[in-house]
């Protein structure tokens, strides 16, 4: 993990488990606990699809269950995900999303003195509308990526169809798949980010 994330000064952290999965943001020298999934990424496009309906949906299709808190497993879920293409300006329009999602987000936690987990509870409840718009804004970002409807940015059986068939079209070589920066290896194994 910790050579994965050498170089980066933040990276996105989530539980292995519960009702729902939050990512968040944690500072590089941050050491994480085993229930917390890490990702090697510092930008907020990635944060925005990890953060998505899309993504969501296909964590509960693929995910698995204990007792009855959602389970991520990273082999089913993060490595079967199929990524939008990547061009600058879903790169962008997401990342400028989820910028603005987590900031509002961040804010209405501190000015309350509560966590995520009852942030979202009270989401749920009916409360905090500029949030749920927010979440809406970037799961019409994320459709725009795919080339999707936004009609059907948050409908989770459509997603979940939707990205099963690129899913398919991906392992079948029939379209390109180039989510990521590349990463070239240096003469001492060291890793540096190329940009896209």
């Amino acid at each position: 993990m910790r050579e994965q994330l050498a170089g980066l000064k933040r990276y996105v952290a989530a539980p292995a488990q519960g009702k729902r999965i939050l990512y968040t943001w944690q500072d590089a020298w941050t050491c994480p606990s085993n229930l917390t999934i890490v990702f090697a990424c510092d930008d907020d496009y990635s944060i925005g699809l990890l953060m998505s309906s899309a993504h969501t949906a296909w964590t509960v299709a693929r995910g698995s269950t204990l007792r009855l808190d959602l389970r991520y497993t990273p082999s089913t879920v993060f490595m079967s995900f199929p990524w939008p293409g990547r061009s600058a300006e879903s790169v962008a329009a997401v990342g400028s999303a989820s910028a603005q999602l987590i900031e509002h987000r961040d804010r209405l936690c501190i000015d309350r003195q509560i966590g995520l987990t009852q942030l979202y509870n009270e989401l749920e409840e009916g409360a905090h509308r500029e949030l749920k718009k927010l979440h809406l804004e970037l799961d019409r970002a994320v459709a725009d990526a795919y080339g999707w409807p936004r009609r059907v940015a948050q409908d989770e059986d459509e997603i979940v169809k939707r990205l099963l068939k690129r899913n398919l079209a991906i392992s079948a070589s029939e379209i390109p798949y180039a989510p990521f920066p590349e990463v070239a290896r240096e003469k001492d194994g060291a890793q540096t980010r190329l940009e896209a």
